[in-house]
């Protein structure tokens, strides 16, 4: 009691601490996700992945490289398979490696030699020639390039690659054995990644191999590739990565153990590890190992695939495990990576290699979580009591002296005991405890908001330009390319409605429309791009990244057409003219940044998309709608309900484009429009399968029992045009525009 009278001046400092202390622990303990804490972490650990690199390179695994020299010397990829064959024997018998692996697919047949042209005239024009039929079965098994290689394969140790795709059902090639299957999991339940479909080898191919393994990456939100997926997959049944495939071979086990954690009421269960053999690869509970990077790339020998077939291979390869890949540009595989941008996709194959033969794959199971936790509320309670009693000076080092001791046990742990403790949460409570208790916070604070005011008051709302404040360092005005999503707005004809008012009046108009579209936008975190006239052109995504820019952009949309459409209303009353909009959205890849000259810059956005986004602003009046967005903007806005108008090729675009407009809110949209719809879809489907009639009498149906729209009346038009002038079979449907 003495104590807390003595020092009750610093109970509510204390209190503050604690309740901070509180938060960030439910934090550690991943109760409440956090986007910027998520990037420390992810910042963090590729710190210890960089600090960690191996100073030599691991001549165990070579990577047989298709580069610009073996494609100058061999030709174009994909060479003929009888060359592939000729590789593979050379360097087995000749070389003697121990095990390659593909990472590439030999989807299709390979018809280079000409043999099923020789065969058609065996069996059409020359059937009756025997001197051409004998010549032919002579050189018949020369030119069968497939067999050929299918045979050689077949003599060595070979693991063919193949990819799962999560979207797309598509089924080419033939999978490979499956690791296990659902039923050899007992009921446990996996969070694995599923696939949808496929891309795999011809059957001639695989049935020859020692085994397949998938080459899918597994890119985190932020596009780094961290993790591998060892397992994917498809109808219940798992199949190996080609990394863990490739080890399988290396270490002659003949299965693969999934291992599972339960607690005693056996209600938790989880993958936990995979076993081959002797060896313990840890995952997480979705099957992914952490790729232990050696270094930055080449931390492997590359040998030139034209060295081995002209047997200049200056290197031994004695007993190597082969990756096949290419550096070669437009062929190269790059990757994201903690060690660097522009990583080769194969290397990270033989990072994992390296790190299941060596044990050195790092391990972050779910307890390492409640490890942080406790650190948390021993070093905040800590921190929480003291901070308040010392002085600036003294507190700093108690501070400093927390933060060595909990970076010690970490990097103890990561290298010792092969553990990731995470660290984010940790570290930021040691950051703000500090600067709330010493007082910094606030004198940094406003010199961040002075600076990011400075550098983007004039673009962003209040709330967004306060939120970059928080780290200035991650936002700069430098141009760079990100998916983001673009606006443009224009007034239906006010040019004509501008000659009728004096400037005077013609700038209190603009003014008063321009103010509340503005406010809409800033309302959805959006960033204005310029004022063109009567026009606004913004985005969403930067400079602050929002993962959910495309929503947003609708959502502004529509809030500005019904913005506009209340300020009609007050505009007639006044004896104003009512004013109307269209509004263009598209989503794609922007380069963004401060752009112009050295008289003058902006911070802008440009590319084709930005292009699209305009000319979808343009052709709203030609269908009589006030909204259309994009085709990727539709996909990635999935609770929206949208109506596809068309699909076009604008003004200077080749490439045609689905168009959509935005009905509403799924859980918002009446049955009516829901009625309308259907009915809709059912004769656009019968428009683009060219059946007329059936066209016709859906879209006179819509009209006679829906409100009028121009687009029921475009597609009537059309119908009449094409009864007259069939487009033809090979008619894709694309409308295109020839004007802005």
């Amino acid at each position: 009691m003495k104590f807390l009278h003595k020092h009750r001046h610093a109970l509510p400092r204390m209190g503050l601490n604690l309740v901070l202390v509180g938060v960030f622990a439910v934090l550690a303990l991943g109760k409440l996700p956090l986007a910027p804490v998520q990037r420390l972490e992810n910042y963090l650990y590729d710190l210890r992945v960089q600090m960690d690199i191996r100073p030599t390179q691991d001549s165990r695994i070579v990577i047989l490289d298709i580069d610009e020299k073996s494609l100058q010397a061999e030709g174009h990829w994909p060479w003929p398979r009888d060359k592939i064959g000729r590789l593979l024997d050379k360097l087995f018998d000749q070389y003697h490696i121990r095990v390659i692996g593909f990472d590439a697919v030999f989807a299709e047949a390979d018809e280079s030699s000409g043999l099923p042209v020789l065969q058609r005239l065996a069996e059409n024009q020359l059937k009756g020639s025997q001197e051409y039929l004998d010549t032919l079965a002579q050189i018949r098994s020369q030119l069968d390039y497939d067999s050929l290689l299918a045979e050689s394969i077949a003599r060595h140790r070979v693991i063919l690659g193949v990819y799962f795709n999560p979207v797309n059902n598509q089924q080419t090639g033939a999978l490979p054995q499956p690791a296990f299957t659902r039923e050899d999991l007992h009921g446990a339940q996996t969070h694995i990644p599923r696939a949808a479909g496929y891309g795999a080898n011809l059957e001639m191919f695989q049935s020859r191999a020692q085994d397949g393994g998938h080459f899918n990456h597994f890119p985190e939100m932020d596009g780094v590739v961290r993790r591998v997926p060892l397992f994917y997959e498809y109808e219940g049944r798992f199949y190996k990565s080609l990394a863990l495939a490739m080890v399988q071979q290396v270490l002659g086990v003949e299965q693969v153990m999934p291992i599972m954690y339960s607690d005693p009421s056996g209600q938790y269960v989880q993958l936990e590890e995979i076993h081959l053999g002797n060896y313990v690869v840890p995952v997480d509970a979705r099957g992914r190992a952490l790729v232990p990077y050696r270094g930055r790339s080449h931390t492997y020998p590359y040998v030139s695939a034209t060295d081995v077939l002209n047997d200049q291979v200056s290197v031994s390869l004695q007993d190597a495990i082969v990756l096949l890949g290419t550096s070669a540009p437009g062929l190269a595989d790059l990757r994201t990576t903690p060690m660097e941008d522009n990583f080769p996709g194969v290397e990270i194959h033989a990072n994992l290699i390296t790190g299941i033969l060596d044990q050195r794959v790092k391990a972050q199971p779910d307890y390492m979580r409640a490890g942080e936790f406790l650190l948390v509320i021993m070093a905040g309670l800590a921190l929480a009591v003291c901070l308040p009693l010392l002085s600036a000076g003294w507190g700093m080092l108690l501070s400093l002296a927390l933060v060595a001791a909990s970076a010690g046990l970490n990097l103890y742990l990561w290298s010792a005991a092969n553990l990731v403790l995470p660290a984010a949460a940790t570290l930021v409570m040691f950051a703000i405890l500090v600067l709330v208790n010493l007082g910094l916070g606030y004198m940094v604070e406003g010199r961040k908001k002075s600076q990011i005011t400075h550098l983007f008051g004039q673009y962003v709302p209040r709330e967004l330009v306060l939120e970059m404040a928080r780290d200035p360092r991650t936002y700069s005005q430098a141009a760079e390319t990100r998916q983001m999503t673009v606006l443009f707005s224009d007034v239906r004809g006010f040019t004509t409605i501008s000659e009728r008012l004096n400037p005077t009046e013609l700038s209190t108009l603009m003014n008063e429309f321009l103010t509340p579209l503005t406010y809409v936008i800033h309302h959805h975190q959006g960033t204005i791009d310029k004022y063109m006239g009567d026009a606004i052109m913004a985005f969403w995504g930067a400079p602050v990244p929002d993962a959910e820019h495309a929503r947003h952009a609708v959502e502004a949309g529509l809030g500005m057409i019904g913005k506009m459409h209340d300020l009609g209303k007050d505009f007639q009353e006044r004896g104003l003219p009512e004013l109307r909009i269209g509004v263009g959205i598209n989503t794609g890849q922007m380069s963004v940044g401060n752009m112009g000259s050295e008289f003058r810059m902006a911070y802008t956005v440009l590319g084709d998309a930005v292009n699209l986004g305009s000319r979808l602003e343009g052709i709203t009046k030609q269908y009589g709608v006030n909204i259309i967005v994009g085709e990727e903007t539709q996909a990635v806005v999935p609770d929206y309900l949208f109506r596809k108008l068309d699909q076009v090729r604008v003004k200077g675009k080749h490439e045609p484009v689905s168009i959509y407009e935005p009905v509403g809110l799924k859980t918002a949209v009446s049955h009516e429009d829901l009625d309308e719809l259907e009915l809709y879809e059912m004769g656009l489907k019968y428009y683009l399968r060219q059946e007329w009639d059936a066209a016709e009498t859906a879209f006179q149906g819509l009209q006679a029992q829906y409100a009028p729209r121009k687009l029921y009346e475009i597609y009537l038009e059309r119908l009449d045009y094409f009864r007259t002038n069939p487009p033809g079979e090979l008619w894709d449907g694309v409308f295109t525009f020839t004007t802005k």
